[in-house]
């Protein structure tokens, strides 16, 4: 009798990009990572890396989704890994937005990409996109099981009270307005992996999670559920970030409609991609905004400023949605590598028990490390974040369960 299929294709599709990874989830070892870019430029990117192998590039015209999936299959193929394979089980994309209905990964059928397109007022940048990865992927192997993975699904147990926004009942739900969050795959895990560090089940943990990356946001997690997030409706609501402005006052979209001349699309364009740490001082790779710190360059010190403010406005709120907290975790690009950030995220927090080691926090590594002095009260962690890993296993739990 032949083994069950236990590999996963991960696919992430974005406007002009896909990234994907083939995990085996029988041993969870990845088989294989890469990512075609640029599509529909002639100038396409694609980047393969089969575990234990060479990496392999190339570059030339892909002029859609289709052709990038075709050609990472390919690739695939070419280390014995196509999409041909008898041991793939599955494929997990990521959708961004899945709304109220979607609280849990879901297989696709007509009915459930129908939803996902009526979505697509709510998260335009992003649905769209993924509703083209499944579309193709389901094209190239229509047998197979499709299971989309919703950014959303994690924050939906939200209470109302977290959820609501302060506006007319009936205005708001005409429109489906109303506080979804988003990185939910990273926080899951996150949550999930810091309450393993600490050597407990999660449901007897509470942790905040900061992601912090490009896009940034925080969550309160009881006892493994979300109870609170930062962004809402949109990924605009929150913290500060690299290109986005985070919290802000509505009535200035107002002023710049009445006051400054702009267009709706203007003022859209200004709070996501000319606000967050980029408006304020030119620059937002957190890498070049500490080196120019370091330097004495004050516009930069004040962007820094703004940014860490921010990020202890929402510790310490969610410490209070809480009540107790265990852990505050630190993952992606910026909370895994920035320990500045993190630092100063926590300095003056001592009162509610939150301190990191200097010794310990300056080392950099690659696994879920403690970076906090061994009496402390509240653990402050390191937890790298693993998106891939958190689809494969969603999806691979459900073919399972359906199998």
């Amino acid at each position: 009798m032949s083994p069950t299929p236990s590999r996963v294709l991960v696919l992430n599709s974005g406007s002009s990009s896909v990234k994907y990874q083939l995990l085996d989830m029988r041993g969870g070892d990845r088989l294989a990572v890469g990512l075609v870019e640029r599509i529909g430029e002639e100038t396409a990117r694609l980047k393969h890396t089969p575990v234990g192998g060479e990496s392999r590039e190339w570059s030339g015209s892909v002029p859609d989704h289709d052709a990038a999936l075709k050609a990472l299959a390919a690739e695939l193929a070419k280390d014995g890994l196509g999409l041909d394979s008898p041991e793939l089980a599955a494929i997990g994309h990521r959708v961004v937005h899945g709304g109220k209905r979607f609280t849990e990964p879901t297989v696709v059928d007509d009915a459930v990409l129908a939803e996902i397109e009526r979505l697509i007022p709510v998260a335009p940048l992003h649905n769209p996109a993924n509703l083209t990865g499944i579309r193709t992927a389901r094209t190239l192997r229509p047998d197979l099981p499709q299971v989309a993975v919703f950014d959303t699904a994690f924050h939906t147990t939200m209470p109302e009270s977290a959820a609501r926004y302060a506006i007319d009942v009936e205005t708001a739900d005409a429109h489906r307005i109303r506080r979804y969050g988003f990185h939910g795959t990273s926080h899951a895990y996150v949550s999930r992996e810091t309450a393993r560090l600490l050597g407990k089940a999660p449901e007897d943990v509470n942790v905040i999670v900061l992601h912090l990356g490009n896009g940034a946001s925080a969550s309160a997690v009881r006892g493994g559920r979300c109870v609170d997030t930062s962004m809402g409706l949109t990924p605009l609501e929150g913290l500060v970030m690299g290109t986005r402005s985070g919290d802000m006052d509505p009535a200035v979209i107002f002023h710049l409609m009445r006051v400054g001349g702009m267009s709706a699309d203007e003022i859209d364009t200004l709070l996501n991609k000319r606000s967050g740490l980029i408006g304020l001082c030119g620059d937002n790779d957190m890498r070049e905004i500490r080196r120019r710190v370091d330097a004495g360059d004050e516009r930069a010190r004040l962007a820094f400023d703004i940014y860490i403010h921010r990020l202890k406005k929402y510790i310490g709120a969610y410490y209070a949605v809480l009540g107790r907290v265990d852990a505050v975790a630190f993952t992606a690009g910026v909370g895994e590598n920035a320990a500045p950030v993190r630092e100063a995220a926590v300095a003056g927090l001592e009162g509610l028990g939150l301190a990191v080691d200097g010794g310990l926090n300056a080392v950099r590594g690659d696994g879920a490390r403690l970076v906090s002095p061994a009496d402390a009260r509240v653990a402050v962690a390191v937890v790298p974040t693993d998106e891939e890993m958190e689809i494969a296993t969603q999806t691979y739990a459900l073919v399972e369960k359906e199998r």
